[in-house]
């Protein structure tokens, strides 16, 4: 099992959040298209639009990346100190949010590409629910960081072995 991350996993981690925060951040383009959509009026896709679309891709790709090197890799043991709770709510959240970030651009190809209502629904669902597991993940590490006092944050910042 590795003690550490590495580097390349370490940059996928931050350019996904990134690309993430940026989705959220620049999602009015695609909201007001989606609209269009619903309105069965003309959709303009700007700038906005296709970044929003591109960006999502490659999320997606990004991830399937990534997941692919977890599983031909592993990861780090959680600290044996940490209690059975911690370990179980740190798997969970990062199953959860592997497939969210799985599902969120799926979801938006599906509706945006295949006009299917019933997706862009659950993607506007997911998306709210990523927000909330990403805020729960990065309690986690912060709590891990300073009332636990454990390196898994810096486990993500500094490549090991």
């Amino acid at each position: 099992m590795p003690t550490g991350y590495t580097r390349i996993q370490i940059i996928l981690h931050w350019l996904i959040f990134v690309l993430i925060a940026a989705q959220f951040l620049f999602a009015e383009g695609m909201e007001r298209a989606w609209r269009a959509v619903e309105r069965g009026t003309e959709v303009t896709v700007d700038g906005l639009v296709l970044q929003h679309i591109v960006t999502g891709l490659l999320v997606l790709a990004l991830v399937l990346w990534r997941v692919a090197i977890k599983l031909r890799r592993g990861a780090p043991a959680l600290p044996e100190d940490e209690p059975a709770i911690l370990k179980i709510t740190a798997r969970v959240t990062h199953l959860v949010l592997y497939l969210l970030v799985i599902l969120v651009p799926v979801s938006g190809a599906v509706a945006w590409f295949g006009g299917v209502e019933n997706a862009a629904d659950g993607h506007e669902l997911l998306k709210t629910v990523l927000l909330i597991v990403v805020a729960l993940h990065f309690a986690g590490a912060l709590f891990q960081r300073f009332v636990l006092k454990s390196d898994v944050m810096t486990r993500m910042m500094r490549p090991g072995v």
